[in-house]
């Protein structure tokens, strides 16, 4: 099973698309997980267009139209691993001890979260913490980037660079 993984893509008047290299690797992939600031609705209805399999949180910077239809933590199934995901919130110093906390009764294999901007691809313990940093941040993130994550019998997960400018 191949994953493609976003977060923060802030998709509305600064940044009008995903960028190209993201929609080219996601019609290959399984399932498509977003952990939240999607910001506009349309990013889900591009992303479930690629994909049929479309899971989603909402985040902090989200339209009310969007943390109207979608939840703050998700728990899902794949291959026989248990993901949780969720956006993220508060400072970036203790985000790692708050994720911990928020899915210590759920007993995850990786949590996929967002909110910092900073990818990130560690396990610590028996999870794997996963970040896929932002598609079309150049402010904040060290470069854009998205996510894929491989089930095979094992978990294998990867942070992508996007090459390139900025869709406008």
């Amino acid at each position: 099973m191949k994953i493609g993984v976003l977060s923060d893509t802030h998709i509305s008047g600064n940044c009008s698309e995903i960028p190209a290299a993201v929609v080219d690797v996601f019609k290959g992939v399984d399932m498509i997980v977003h952990a939240g600031d999607l910001v506009d609705l349309s990013v889900l209805r591009k992303l479930q267009g690629l994909c049929p399999d479309v899971k989603a949180v909402a985040g902090n910077m989200d339209h009310e139209e969007v943390r109207g239809l979608l939840s703050e933590k998700m728990v899902f199934e794949a291959s026989g691993f248990f993901i949780g995901l969720i956006h993220g919130y508060g400072p970036p110093d203790q985000l790692l001890k708050r994720l911990a906390e928020v899915f210590k009764k759920d007993k995850v294999d990786v949590i996929i979260f967002g909110h910092s901007h900073q990818p990130m691809n560690e396990k610590i313990g028996d999870t794997l913490y996963f970040n896929p940093g932002s598609p079309t941040d150049t402010v904040f993130a060290p470069y854009r980037s998205f996510g894929i994550i491989e089930i095979n019998g094992k978990i294998k997960a990867s942070i992508v660079k996007i090459k390139g400018t900025v869709p406008r």
